[in-house]
């Protein structure tokens, strides 16, 4: 009797270890990535993509860049400079930086140049040519083309918080300058404000 009690012990205890294990395991599902998800509320992937078409498209519907393209006979040369995080959340500013030079690759109007970084990967590159590559083939120096404005920017946001609800509101500067003479030739805006509620918590 007691060895049955042992057999029965065990196999319980394998049951309980089974169904913690399947209790932990998390579920994936694979959604659009064009779907637009809120789980905490905070910003995001879909707040990246669409501020960053959002606030390049008023852009370069403004007078400078016909203005430019009309005294210069050619498309401006755009670089993205400091977007500053002063938000209360961490933010992948990388990401966001990225969309806004889609965005301005992609409208077709501009023309675009590495950032700093990348400019240092593409010059030691340059210089290995000249060490290895064939004459007619090796990129020299000093054919670097020089940038005609720079987009600099922050994100800040106001948190209001009560009894498990929140509003998050974002505002996204952002500020076009002229690298001949630091006019600021556009400076755009966009605001977002989320609702969160979250029933038997607080933030």
């Amino acid at each position: 009797m007691k060895h049955h009690r042992v057999i029965l012990m065990i196999v319980i205890s394998g049951i309980i270890v089974f169904l913690t294990g399947c209790a932990s395991t998390p579920k994936v599902k694979r959604i659009d990535i064009n779907e637009i998800v809120d789980i905490s509320g905070r910003w995001n992937d879909t707040d990246s993509g669409l501020v960053a078409e959002d606030m390049i498209s008023d852009c370069l519907k403004r007078p400078f860049l016909q203005n430019f393209k009309s005294k210069n006979n050619r498309v401006p040369t755009f670089i993205v400079g400091f977007i500053k995080n002063r938000s209360h959340e961490h933010i992948n500013i990388r990401t966001f930086v990225k969309d806004l030079e889609s965005a301005l690759i992609n409208s077709g109007q501009v023309q675009f140049v590495a950032s700093k970084g990348e400019r240092g990967q593409i010059r030691e590159e340059r210089l290995d040519m000249a060490r290895h590559a064939s004459e007619n083939t090796m990129k020299g120096p000093g054919e670097e083309v020089g940038a005609d404005f720079m987009l600099i920017g922050e994100i800040n946001t106001i948190r209001d918080e009560a009894g498990g609800k929140a509003v998050m509101y974002y505002q996204i500067n952002l500020e076009l300058i002229a690298m001949a003479n630091n006019i600021k030739v556009w400076i755009g805006g966009k605001k977002i404000k989320k609702f969160i509620k979250k029933p038997g918590l607080s933030w």
